[in-house]
């Protein structure tokens, strides 16, 4: 792993590898929670924005430039970064590196284009708001971080989208896109420093700048239990708490302990009961995100109305399990492989490692290897496991958001 942090605060950081296809990504440590009230949905409508036009690019040439190569060009706004990343074969990465520098710095919004992503936009929230299983994730955000940063949905308000005009997108790229805020993320065939001299073409002249995130207190949360009248076919509940943030010391405890009751794997305890036993739930599984100050737990599963009240009956006593009976030698064991072995499967899809080891690296200033990471595991001891149960788990701390 090969790093490096430009005079102007711009971070790199680059793995070698010997496929055939490589990566490319920037990531910005910019997303809706740097938004103000009247810019709610500006992070996400920018991300499209940025790839409406530039100084020498139309739209077309904009998309034409990978697509011509064989190559992708993708990108996704979250709580807290902005990405922007591509793949293609080896010999093209000069053409990746300076197309995603042109439309991240040299972007000129046309106005004509922007009326056009707006409807874009606005079917994009359409679409989402007929999809129940998506929508009451963000919905329970808004209850567990209401009327703070983190609480607002990322695509935004239809009536905020047809406000925004180009100097609310010049507003906030100049406020929040600040280069010691960006990092970029590599992993192909190519020597570092060859890497590094494309870099310094396009991004060494940026003139340093900082941004720093409004750190928030979040300890006058209050449980609520919401049930919304959405006529759906099945019933859909979320069950969430916060939790820890980036870089707690109980973080990746946190993850072992939310992969053993409802992670990917069909064993999760939560699938075990709920799906396999008793057939209630062919949606469910448990889920936990950390922020830059303070983290999000939560469980989903969507069930018929008459399956509801034992499914959530089940799921609480999963919970108290976890809270009351400490994980035995064998179990503590098999859960340490289990996540070990997910996280190094994960680890061969190099688009994967490209945005993980960027993550890192704009968050941490380092990147742990995945031995580093295993070891931080198998260290992990089951009476760490039940306080953080006893942290998270704790029923009655616990929002609901149901639909019905």
């Amino acid at each position: 792993m090969d790093f490096k942090i430009l005079k102007n605060g711009v971070k790199i950081v680059h793995e070698q590898s010997n496929s055939n296809v490589s990566h490319f990504g920037i990531i910005i440590n910019s997303g809706t929670r740097d938004e103000e009230t009247h810019e709610f949905g500006l992070a996400h409508f920018i991300e499209h924005a940025l790839f409406k036009g530039t100084k020498k690019r139309k739209a077309y040439h904009i998309l034409s430039r990978m697509d011509d190569v064989g190559g992708e060009i993708n990108a996704f706004t979250t709580k807290e970064d902005t990405t922007i990343h591509a793949s293609f074969l080896t010999p093209y990465y000069k053409r990746a590196i300076e197309l995603i520098y042109d439309i991240v710095f040299n972007s000129v919004f046309p106005e004509k284009e922007l009326v056009k992503e707006k409807d874009v936009v606005i079917d994009e929230i359409n679409s989402y708001k007929d999809s129940p299983a998506e929508l009451i994730f963000d919905e329970i955000e808004d209850v567990l971080y209401e009327n703070k940063p983190l609480g607002h949905n990322i695509l935004g308000t239809k009536p905020n989208i047809k406000r925004f005009q180009k100097k609310n997108i010049s507003d906030f790229i100049d406020r929040t896109y600040a280069t010691d805020q960006i990092v970029l993320c590599s992993v192909g065939n190519i020597k570092f420093e060859r890497l590094v001299k494309y870099i310094e073409k396009y991004f060494e002249h940026l003139t340093a700048s900082n941004f720093k995130r409004e750190i928030i207190d979040y300890s006058d949360y209050t449980p609520k239990q919401i049930v919304k009248n959405k006529k759906t076919y099945q019933t859909h509940c979320i069950l969430a708490n916060q939790a820890y943030k980036l870089d707690h010391d109980k973080r990746i405890g946190m993850f072992l302990l939310n992969n053993l009751l409802g992670g990917p794997a069909l064993n999760s305890r939560l699938n075990l009961n709920i799906r396999e036993k008793y057939g209630f739930a062919y949606n469910l599984d448990s889920n936990y995100h950390p922020f830059t100050d303070t983290g999000i737990f939560e469980i989903y599963f969507g069930t018929e109305k008459g399956n509801f009240d034992m499914s959530l009956e089940l799921i609480r006593k999963e919970l108290d399990k976890l809270r009351d009976n400490k994980l035995g030698t064998l179990q503590l064991s098999k859960a340490k492989k289990q996540l070990i072995g997910q996280l190094a499967i994960s680890s061969e899809s190099n688009e994967n490692k490209m945005l993980s080891i960027g993550k890192s690296f704009l968050h941490f200033n380092k990147v742990d290897e995945l031995e580093v990471v295993m070891n931080k595991i198998e260290s992990i001891q089951a009476t760490e496991l039940m306080d953080i149960a006893n942290e998270v788990f704790d029923f009655g701390k616990m929002s609901m958001l149901v639909y019905k």
